[in-house]
C-alpha cells in the first residue's frame, strides 16, 4: 500500500457504479432469475447472482446460465436479460448510505474532477446516474462497452487520464472489487477500495491502498487526516 502522504497529488476520481456509488444488487438479481424463468432455467437464490456481478452484463448472464449454457443461450439470455432490466432498473436501486454527502463534499472542494468507469452498458449506467440526479456530479461515464477491452484492462483508465487532463499519480479508482484494484494496478493509479459493496472477499488478496467504510471518509483520508 502506498503512503498516505502521496493522496494530496489526487485531483481525479474514477468511481465504480455497482457496489461501489449505488446499490443495484436487488434488481440485478430479479432481472437474472426472470431471464432464467424465460430461459426455462431454474432461478438461483439472490446471494449467489451477487457474486456474478463486476465483470459486465454477459458475464452476469453466462455464469447464471451455468456450464451448460451454448454461445447461442447465452445471446438469447443477455438479450432478455438487458430488454427486462432496462425496464426494471430503478425499481429498488439506491445510492448506498453517504453516497450523495461524499459527492458533494467533493464537489464542494472543487479540486476534483470525478468520473464513472463501470462494466456495467453505458447507456443503462448514464440512465442510471441520471435517474438518481447525479449526471451534474460526472465529467464523463464509461461503461463494459465503452472500449475493446473491460476492467481490469487499463484501456479506459488511459482515456480517463486524457479527458481528465491528470497524471497517473493524480487519479484514483474507487470500487468494491478487485476487479477495480486490479484496474488501478495495471494503469499506475491509486485504488481505494469500499467494504459494504459486492467484492470484499477478492479485495483481501488484492488490497488497495486505502479502504472505506462509508464513502464519507475518502474526502478526509486524502488530505491526510
Amino acid at each position: 500500500m502506498k503512503n498516505n502522504n502521496g493522496f494530496s497529488k489526487i485531483r481525479a476520481l474514477i468511481f465504480d457504479l455497482d457496489g461501489t456509488l449505488i446499490d443495484s444488487k436487488l434488481d440485478l438479481a430479479l432481472s437474472v432469475n426472470a431471464m432464467l424463468d424465460h430461459m426455462g432455467s431454474p432461478q438461483h437464490v439472490h446471494e449467489t447472482i451477487f457474486g456474478f456481478v463486476g465483470n459486465g452484463a454477459e458475464v452476469l448472464v453466462r455464469k447464471s446460465l451455468g456450464d451448460g449454457a451454448t454461445d447461442e443461450d447465452v445471446k438469447r439470455g443477455l438479450g432478455y436479460f438487458l430488454s427486462y432490466y432496462r425496464t426494471h432498473m430503478l425499481d429498488n436501486t439506491v445510492l448506498y448510505p453517504g453516497v450523495q454527502e461524499a459527492l458533494d463534499e467533493f464537489r464542494r472542494q472543487e479540486r476534483y474532477s470525478m468520473a464513472v468507469f463501470t462494466n456495467k452498458p453505458v447507456n443503462f449506467s448514464r440512465a442510471i446516474i441520471e435517474g438518481l440526479n447525479l449526471s451534474n456530479r460526472f465529467v464523463a461515464v464509461y461503461g463494459g462497452n465503452s472500449f475493446e477491452r473491460k476492467k481490469p484492462d487499463p484501456m479506459g483508465i488511459e482515456v480517463l487520464l486524457r479527458d481528465m487532463n491528470v497524471t497517473r499519480e493524480e487519479a484514483m479508482m474507487v470500487g468494491d472489487s478487485q476487479v477495480d484494484v486490479l484496474t488501478a494496478r495495471n494503469s499506475g493509479i491509486f485504488a481505494c477500495g469500499v467494504t459494504y459493496g459486492l467484492g470484499l472477499e477478492g479485495m483481501r488478496a488484492h488490497p488497495p491502498d486505502v479502504m472505506v467504510d462509508n464513502l464519507t471518509e475518502l474526502p478526509e483520508k486524502l488530505n491526510g487526516k
